[in-house]
């Protein structure tokens, strides 16, 4: 299945129907009086979180959707039957985003949240609705309200406790096909990551948490090198990112100057991911057990904890998922709910800055966006 994280959709809510202009008619009942009933209400357009979506993909054919009109009120007082909701489907993780205003709508970060999107219009008023003391046969009426119409950006940012970062063929997939159920492409040659990947990580019968695999970055990544930072929204909500770093680069490069560009690309997105906690893993330790660059991660980054791993023998492994699942129960979650926000402000500046450099015909290429949460100033 064709994975795709944004989209943008049109979505139209119903008409009120208008009301009946009608007057009771019956033998042996004279001038029996106005009794047009109201109209119905348009339907609504209503986003609604599912567990088993994983893209956006169907949003690209289907660009526009539109609720059913209100029916029109009739005689005998008859209201007029109310418009049918317009319900569509989404990821569970997805933001909703009014294109013309970059207003958040509303965020369906859990299975089964529902969003209305677009209100449908108030139903039009019957003649009977008219009637006094002093206008016993009124013919006035009134047509119904227009629903709402926008356009939406869908933005897709997966759910998962913990992000993998690293430089393309740092072993992230290898990672997470060793950790969990996951089976992503791995192969010998950078870029093999096209696409996010989640696995579950079991660490006890009751324990576990969910991995996310990242496109690997490279440098110049936030200026449109390489697949760029557009996968990078999905860190938004991770709670934790572990750092891989290839101990034995086939290019022969220095480990702890590539961790350092990786980062300076992660920070150029948004610069609140400075105070997302990031883990160091020293990965490939099977291909070069060198503690010299395993010490020197640890004092470029003393703050950080250091796991040396190798995901093809198991070294360190464990010791990483265990270590992970401790800090993930013992972590403050209004303080990460706080930081995911200040994160996904960013995520749509960097959005929006993107869509305008493309209208501007000069491609995705952006300049570093400030945080609007100020961090790491």
């Amino acid at each position: 299945m064709q994975f795709v994280d944004e989209v943008t959709v049109r979505v139209a809510a119903g008409k009120g129907g208008p009301g009946a202009l009608s007057f009771r008619r019956e033998k042996y009942i004279a001038k029996g009086g106005p009794d047009g009933g109201d109209g119905g209400d348009g339907g609504d357009v209503v986003l609604v979180a599912d567990a088993a979506l994983n893209t956006l993909v169907d949003f690209r054919y289907h660009p526009l959707c539109r609720a059913k009109n209100g029916q029109p009120g009739s005689g005998r007082d008859r209201t007029g039957a109310r418009g049918a909701d317009a319900e569509l489907r989404v990821p569970a993780g997805t933001t909703v985003i009014d294109d013309e205003t970059l207003e958040v709508i509303g965020d369906l970060a859990g299975p089964g949240e529902r969003l209305v999107a677009a209100r449908g219009g108030r139903h039009g008023l019957g003649n009977t609705r008219f009637k006094s003391s002093t206008n016993r046969a009124p013919r006035r009426t009134t047509a119904g309200d227009p629903g709402e119409a926008r356009t939406l950006r869908l933005q897709l940012k997966l759910i998962a406790d913990v992000g993998l970062l690293g430089l393309p063929n740092a072993g992230k997939s290898t990672l997470v096909a060793a950790v969990s159920a996951s089976k992503p492409k791995i192969a010998d040659y950078p870029f093999t990551t096209l696409r996010p990947n989640l696995g579950v990580v079991r660490v006890d019968v009751d324990a576990s948490f969910v991995m996310a695999d990242i496109p690997g970055l490279v440098e110049g990544a936030a200026s449109g090198a390489g697949l760029g930072t557009r996968f990078l929204r999905h860190l938004a909500r991770t709670r934790v990112l572990v750092h891989l770093v290839d101990v034995a680069p086939v290019d022969g490069s220095d480990p702890v100057e590539n961790a350092a560009a990786v980062e300076r690309e992660l920070f150029a997105y948004s610069a609140a991911f400075r105070e997302r906690p990031i883990w160091m893993a020293p990965s490939k330790m099977d291909l070069g057990p060198d503690a010299a660059v395993v010490a020197a991660l640890g004092e470029r980054y003393p703050e950080r904890p250091v796991f040396p791993i190798s995901s093809a023998t198991g070294q360190g492994v464990a010791a990483l998922t265990g270590a992970l699942m401790r800090y993930l129960d013992e972590a403050d979650p209004e303080q990460e709910a706080a930081l995911t926000e200040r994160i996904s402000t960013d995520v749509l500046a960097r959005s929006a800055a993107e869509r305008e450099a493309l209208a501007r015909g000069g491609g995705a290429e952006v300049a570093e966006v400030p945080s609007a949460s100020g961090a790491g100033r």
